[in-house]
């Protein structure tokens, strides 16, 4: 399993390299269902350096949505963005929460956005909490994607 998820991250990497100037939308790139946080900030250094846009469209679940601390990062209104707490991913072990990994996804995100997950404990289950793309726009300052 871990080399699915570097095997997208690699993917992704590489529609992110060779994308020139348009914009890249989450949904095509197979990644939308998380992964390891490490793969993702490897995503977020990738497009911060480079400024090309991402767009987070339709379901983003788990660590994809540390694609919010792109720079260059667009939400869709009608995107779903599935936030819970970070955990171990070890194959045939059962998942364990981990405060590091739930502090480096929290760090990803605005600070509006940030408290609002920890005053609602979303980020100490590992049950999904979505939140709407159109929420994440006008409540936590997110820009929509034009």
């Amino acid at each position: 399993m871990a080399r699915i998820f570097a095997a997208a991250a690699a993917g992704l990497l590489m529609t992110i390299a060779g994308s020139a100037h348009a914009d890249v939308s989450v949904s095509q790139t197979g990644f939308t269902r998380g992964g390891h946080i490490r793969d993702f900030a490897a995503v977020v250094r990738k497009y911060n350096a480079s400024g090309e846009r991402v767009r987070i469209d339709g379901l983003c679940r788990s660590a994809c949505t540390m694609l919010l601390a792109i720079r260059n990062v667009c939400v869709e209104p009608s995107a779903q963005l599935a936030f819970h707490a970070g955990h171990s991913m070890e194959p045939g072990h059962r998942s364990e929460l981990m405060q590091r990994a739930t502090n480096s996804m929290l760090a990803a995100y605005k600070p509006r956005l940030r408290n609002y997950l920890r005053a609602n404990r979303y980020m100490e289950t590992l049950e999904y909490h979505t939140i709407s793309g159109q929420d994440l726009i006008s409540k936590f300052g997110y820009p929509a994607c034009k």
